[in-house]
């Protein structure tokens, strides 16, 4: 179980190793569109670290397009001058399987920076929420997300606020089956163990969105106990 945990750990470090890099290397700037930011951010993460298989898709999404959950596969958008956007992969790495996401402004909009700063305050509140929990049910971590986004203003923008990681590939995630899914729907304990007695680990995904200003922020990361 231990190893699980830290195996996971140690891919979600490399995934934020990565998104430093893609940072560092002024990768993220007005000019190009959503598909050419995705293509160098796929060769530096070959470059990097010589991975080429993702888990799920690769998403770029900025303006209007923030507002769009995983599910849909808007218009390739040409990143634009004081824009915000959302980056969310999900490399793998020696086939364990990370799941990031991050949101970056360009410029000073004070509303957007807002709400980048929002959605990882509010992660923390939610993981802080789970943590304190001896049983939790998908259902219920989902409905907190929800009035987190309202206490900040905001609107939650997901039809889910996580999932379960793993080795890839991980239990299929059927859209049937809510119970791999934080989502209104699960009303299994998120702390029970899988069918062969094993630990589950889950993602948590944070979706804040205004839909009158076109504009939304998206943070995610591992959703992890130590014991």
């Amino acid at each position: 179980m231990y190893k699980v945990i830290n195996n996971l750990i140690e891919a979600e470090r490399k995934a934020t190793e990565l998104f430093t890099e893609i940072e560092n290397k002024g990768l993220i700037k007005s000019g190009k569109s959503e598909k050419e930011l995705n293509i160098e951010i796929f060769n530096l993460a070959f470059e990097l670290f010589g991975i080429k298989k993702y888990w799920h898709k690769r998403i770029i999404r900025s303006g209007k397009n923030t507002l769009k959950p995983y599910a849909e596969s808007p218009e390739n958008l040409i990143i634009q001058k004081d824009d915000i956007l959302f980056i969310d992969i999900g490399p793998i790495f020696e086939e364990w399987e990370a799941d990031l996401g991050r949101t970056y402004v360009l410029g000073n909009d004070v509303l957007k920076l807002k709400l980048k700063n929002d959605i990882e305050l509010a992660w923390n509140e939610c993981k802080a929420f789970f943590d304190k929990k001896n049983e939790i049910t998908g259902a219920e971590l989902y409905n907190y997300t929800v009035s987190t986004a309202k206490k900040y203003d905001w609107e939650f923008g997901g039809e889910i606020a996580g999932h379960i990681i793993g080795l890839f590939p991980h239990e299929r995630l059927e859209k049937e089956d809510k119970a791999n899914y934080v989502h209104p729907d699960n009303h299994q304990n998120m702390l029970s163990l899988d069918s062969d007695g094993n630990k589950r680990e889950w993602i948590l995904e944070i979706h804040f969105v205004n839909k009158e200003k076109e504009i939304g922020g998206f943070f995610e990361q591992l959703l992890t106990r130590s014991n």
